[in-house]
């Protein structure tokens, strides 16, 4: 069988299983904002509700962590790039969100995609207070979030009976500061953290945690462009994570992941 034959089999393949589906997106209408989250990465981990906003809409404002690829998708709209990636150039929110309310008042029809899920420190929560608060119609698509869906891409179980009974989501960008979160509360609770946006501040962080009373054996990873060709992972302990981070050359922007779960990645690979 040739390669165009595969690849057609495998079209029709998959347009029955959409057809049993029957999955009928809701129309998305002008001077309506929906916001929409992409993902990890890949654009395997759309939700078909995504999928077929990105077809419809005529204006999209997107994050620099969606995926080309996935933009592409947006084949009828205006790009409108935002940036958000930490340390380079980027839109302020307010001026985001000015952009999004100017762009449903011209009767455009508006998806606002992120990487993630809008709701887990995308600040989507914002983006929706304000448009309702300028009675703008707006949705929020739910997408698979980062620091759930590479844990699963690299080989770590979130929850996992006999190590963890919760796990924690946080945001590493406030570290050290005034407003940053009590680390010590997090390492007491004995349940595993999965860090956003902490890359730069790892050194901080780990020194936070073993004072608040974590081995420095514990097992900990940080996992780079998960989902994605370019995806990395490196696993180390507590104590040795930043140096192992470093050495490897790992950059922003990456999930650092702290706890027993980490450990699950070399048993289920065989390797333990």
């Amino acid at each position: 069988m040739s390669a165009s034959s595969k690849n057609k089999g495998e079209n029709a393949t998959l347009e029955q299983a959409l057809s049993r589906l029957k999955f009928r997106p809701h129309p998305l209408e002008p001077g309506h904002v929906w916001l929409a989250g992409a993902g990890p990465g890949d654009p395997g981990c759309l939700t078909l509700e995504v999928l077929a906003a990105l077809a419809e809409a005529d204006a999209l404002v997107y994050d620099a962590l969606v995926s080309p690829d996935v933009v592409a998708v947006a084949a009828n709209a205006e790009l409108f790039y935002a940036g958000k990636r930490g340390g380079k150039p980027s839109m302020k929110q307010d001026d985001i969100t000015a952009l999004l309310v100017k762009l449903a008042r011209e009767g455009r029809r508006v998806v606002r995609l992120k990487g993630g899920d809008p709701y887990i420190f995308g600040r989507g929560g914002e983006e929706a207070l304000a448009l309702a608060r300028e009675n703008i119609p707006f949705r929020v698509l739910p997408g698979l979030t980062s620091g759930l869906s590479a844990l699963a891409a690299t080989g770590i179980p979130a929850t996992m009976r006999g190590i963890n009974k919760a796990i924690i989501l946080a945001t590493g960008h406030a570290a050290g500061t005034d407003e940053d979160i009590d680390w010590a509360a997090i390492a007491r609770t004995g349940q595993p953290v999965v860090v956003y946006m902490g890359m730069a501040n790892l050194p901080l962080i780990t020194a936070a945690l073993l004072d608040g009373g974590l081995a420095p054996s514990t097992p900990a990873a940080v996992i780079v462009a998960a989902t994605t060709p370019q995806e990395q992972t490196v696993v180390a302990t507590l104590a040795t994570i930043t140096e192992a981070a470093a050495a490897a050359g790992l950059a922003s922007p990456a999930l650092i992941v702290v706890g027993g779960i980490v450990a699950m990645r070399a048993a289920l690979a065989g390797e333990a």
